[in-house]
């Protein structure tokens, strides 16, 4: 596999780099990556939360209180609070993910570390988790970070994405194939 490209672009690059060098100054990486991590997982669970940061329709200060408020009872303080309220301050929430991909990574490439994102139809356990990052480290040459996604409708197996490349191993996707192969033959 090749190499994991590092390069973050855009308005949720430019908000990513400011807060890694941000970061790196404070030496509070992991703390901010976790406070992060945290608010990706909330805005992915709450449908509620997802239109608070999708939709154009709230104001900025509508946005910021609210998104205070989560942050406080989240326990997400500092560096990575105040980032929040200015990207609220500056109508760029929408964008709130992206930056949030972006800076991890700039971690990642910081670390030496490329980073996967994992897809199965139910969640890993631990062992399952060490073997497949073991697994993915013998073939990149790297240390790899995964992140998780759960998604029912692939029935079994995983999708592994690594940089450009996707390896998808999902039944949904077999038996589609073979959906297509029955139809060609018939």
């Amino acid at each position: 596999m090749t190499a994991e490209d590092t390069t973050v672009s855009g308005v949720s690059g430019r908000y990513a780099t400011a807060l890694f060098e941000l970061a790196v100054e404070e030496k509070s990486i992991d703390t901010i990556a976790a406070d992060l991590d945290a608010i990706d997982r909330m805005i992915e669970e709450s449908t509620d939360l997802k239109r608070l940061v999708m939709s154009p329709v709230f104001s900025a200060e509508e946005q910021t209180r609210a998104l205070a408020a989560i942050l406080d009872k989240a326990g997400i303080t500092g560096t990575t609070a105040n980032f929040i309220r200015v990207v609220a301050a500056n109508r760029r929430l929408f964008v709130l993910q992206g930056m949030i991909a972006a800076f991890r990574k700039l971690v990642a490439a910081h670390r030496g570390e490329v980073s996967a994102e994992v897809t199965s139809a139910e969640e890993l356990t631990e062992a399952q988790v060490e073997s497949l990052a073991a697994a993915l480290k013998a073939s990149i040459g790297k240390d790899v970070r995964l992140s998780r996604k759960v998604d029912p409708g692939l029935l079994g197996g995983l999708i592994v994405k690594v940089g450009s490349r996707m390896i998808d191993t999902s039944l949904r996707t077999k038996l589609n194939n073979l959906k297509i192969a029955m139809k060609e033959v018939g």
